[in-house]
């Protein structure tokens, strides 16, 4: 048996790229501004003896117009509509499924919010509700859409596109929700061979390349054994995930693979030593401002 041990004296230090040279990090209680003609945004609030805007969370600030907030870099995921979450079925009760979709209460999904199996489209019926535990059960894996965000803070979800559904096989990694970049389109097949689905609720789920997507209303699912090749493409995209959230980088289709082609140089089981993702990460830093 073999071991890998480093000591303190060939460690190499690597200075991380900042990602925003307009962004800075900010504790409880900093200063952000002394100019009151700004707007207090989440994550701040305003001293009156002083007459300053203060940081209320720790995280990065962030400015639109005359707008200032701070996004946290590490929070629960708060909801808003059309967003594109993963979740977890919890429990299957009365004509509704509850769903664990990183939010501080169960996210629900209606059966009226679901296609049955084949995209069909039909009033439900008392059968379908006997049903509902084959449809999907507990444990089940799904991708939804946020549909309503109610005054106490829980979800409603919906299913009703053909790409939305449950989840076959793949890999699931869990992010904080801040760094999952707000963007059109959350559903991405890569050119490394590898579907990647951006939950902005911070779970990512990645697996091998769908190209009938859907084509069953969701409930179809390739059971047929994955190759080595598109194993090792899912584990190196989930290793380069990783990476970028382990130095706070925004992830988004482009830096995903960015970071997978950085990692080209290392096997699998050394992208997460710390010398190897500081690479990673700087590289694909370089490579997204190069193109900017």
């Amino acid at each position: 048996m073999e071991f890998n041990i480093r000591l303190a004296a060939n460690r190499k230090s690597r200075a991380v790229l900042p990602s925003d040279k307009t962004m800075h990090q900010v504790n409880p209680g900093d200063l952000i501004s002394k100019d009151s003609g700004y707007m207090r945004g989440h994550g701040t609030y305003f001293d009156v003896d002083e007459g300053k805007i203060l940081a209320s969370v720790a995280g990065c600030v962030e400015r639109v117009n005359k707008l200032i907030c701070v996004r946290p870099l590490k929070t629960r995921y708060i909801g808003e509509v059309g967003d594109v979450v993963i979740g977890r079925i919890t429990e299957v009760g009365n004509k509704r499924w509850k769903v664990d979709a990183h939010t501080v209460l169960d996210s629900v999904l209606l059966l009226s919010c679901v296609n049955l199996p084949g995209g069909e489209l039909r009033k439900r019926s008392e059968e379908d509700e006997r049903m509902m535990r084959e449809y999907l059960s507990e444990g089940d894996l799904i991708s939804a859409e946020v549909q309503t965000v109610y005054s106490d803070g829980h979800l409603s979800l919906h299913t009703r596109s053909l790409k939305y559904g449950k989840l076959g096989q793949g890999i699931l990694v869990k992010v904080s929700p801040s760094l999952v970049k707000r963007c059109k389109n959350h559903f991405h097949n890569l050119p490394c061979g590898v579907t990647v689905i951006l939950g902005n609720n911070g779970y990512i789920w990645i697996c091998p390349l769908q190209s009938n997507e859907g084509a069953e209303g969701g409930f179809m699912q390739r059971l047929d054994p994955i190759s080595e090749q598109e194993r090792e493409a899912m584990v190196r995209m989930r290793n380069s995930i990783l990476c970028l959230a382990q130095y706070k980088m925004m992830l988004y289709d482009t830096s995903a693979y960015y970071a997978y082609e950085a990692s080209s140089q290392y096997q699998l089981y050394e992208m997460l030593k710390p010398e190897a993702m500081q690479n990673i990460v700087n590289m694909t830093r370089q490579r997204i401002e190069t193109e900017m």
